[in-house]
């Protein structure tokens, strides 16, 4: 089969839910992809962020492949062995907390939703706040808690109990907390909303305005946890610890895992049997690759890696930013979590470097993401600045 046949597949039998791009992948190695005409592509935003360690890490296909062997799924009702692991090694490598498990980020966050509600059930409490040009899922309250309206369209009426307020703006969100609100959700560097980093003291800020006001912090790290920007959740650069965390995309090394991570300091027990579940959420083959993603990272030095080849990408995206300043306005992000905000939109020059050869991602229409794995090299780094120089310059030209 060629590309076109499988287009036409699409067409006739899968929703249209994506703008997709006439690439289809078969093979990926590290940061390297190939597609089914055999070309070859660097790819610098792994799956929006999911393959952390690059395609098919050798420790988590190893791992998947050992507990295929033995036990796909079981259901909660029993425990799991790798479950219980892993959950001690969130809570290890974060705080003191307990974990649910489930299949997705959004899934995460709309346990953290029934969290808070839940939690403030009892005195009347349920509002939640979160910031302009957030994005915190697709199910229907983790879209109304997303701070864009364009995805809200269509789908009225929306859950009530949501706000929004400027992000990095302390004074408008103090000031927008009413009688009902219970939480607040961030955050801390908005990947959708344009690689938008919160700023140090603002985050300690909202940090003290929870406990004074005895709301929960909830942190939505389902893109920037398990190393990606240098730590091994960005929380940890701000000295200050969440209530809530929401985790999902790396933590499965390329296979469908969220979790809910609940600090242990909140003594209340919220969500008791029958309350909240997910059928499939922590089965053994998921928990097993999780395990293995925890692994790879201590074993290969990468919290070390992502933050000097973050260090790296960033001097290169400057440089670039340096040559085309009537196209680049800004280079921002943390570790390998960086974007380049445009003068323009930027579709075209994703198109531009997709052909080629190396993928990148726009959001927010002018903010190019570039997010490479952990795993990957300054030679890599060269090669993907090298093909976007010339991108760019045929831009400029």
């Amino acid at each position: 089969m060629k590309t076109k046949d499988v287009e036409a597949l699409y067409q006739k039998f899968v929703l249209a839910t994506y703008n997709r791009s006439p690439l289809c992948l078969v093979k990926g190695k590290g940061s390297k992809v190939w597609d089914l005409e055999g070309k070859e592509y660097l790819d610098f935003f792994p799956g929006w962020a999911v393959s952390g360690l690059g395609h098919c890490h050798p420790d988590v296909v190893n791992a998947i492949k050992n507990q295929a062997r033995k036990l796909l799924h079981i259901p909660n009702n029993y425990y799991g062995l790798k479950q219980a692991q892993l959950a001690q090694k969130i809570a290890e490598k974060s705080f003191d907390g307990r974990v649910f498990f489930c299949n997705s980020g959004a899934e995460a966050m709309e346990s953290a939703i029934k969290f808070v509600r839940k939690f403030g059930s009892a005195s009347g409490r349920y509002e939640m706040i979160t910031m302009d040009r957030s994005f915190h899922g697709r199910t229907l309250a983790t879209l109304t808690a997303t701070g864009q309206e364009k995805f809200h369209k269509g789908f009225e009426p929306l859950p009530e109990g949501f706000k929004q307020v400027p992000f990095n703006d302390f004074e408008t969100l103090r000031q927008a907390i009413g009688p009902k609100t219970i939480s607040i959700a961030l955050e801390l560097i908005q990947g959708e909303g344009g690689i938008r980093v919160a700023d140090q003291d603002y985050v300690r800020k909202v940090r003290a305005l929870c406990d004074e006001r005895k709301m929960l912090l909830v942190f939505d790290e389902v893109q920037t946890g398990m190393g990606r920007t240098g730590k091994w959740f960005a929380y940890q650069h701000y000295g200050v610890e969440p209530d809530l965390m929401a985790l999902a995309k790396s933590l499965g090394g390329g296979v469908p895992i969220g979790a809910l991570v609940v600090n242990r300091k909140i003594k209340e027990e919220v969500l008791t049997p029958g309350t909240h579940a997910s059928t499939y959420g922590g089965n053994p083959l998921v928990t097993a690759a999780g395990l293995a993603v925890f692994k790879a990272i201590q074993k290969e030095g990468l919290l070390r890696n992502a933050e000097e080849m973050g260090d790296y990408l960033r001097s290169k995206l400057l440089a670039l930013q340096e040559k085309y300043s009537s196209l680049i306005q800004e280079v921002r992000g943390i570790g390998l979590m960086l974007g380049l905000e445009l003068n323009q939109p930027g579709v075209e020059i994703v198109t531009a470097a997709r052909e080629k050869g190396l993928l990148i991602n726009c959001t927010q229409d002018r903010v190019l993401r570039i997010m490479p794995a952990m795993t990957v090299t300054k030679r890599q780094i060269d090669r993907g600045l090298r093909i976007l120089d010339q991108v760019l310059g045929e831009v400029a030209r």
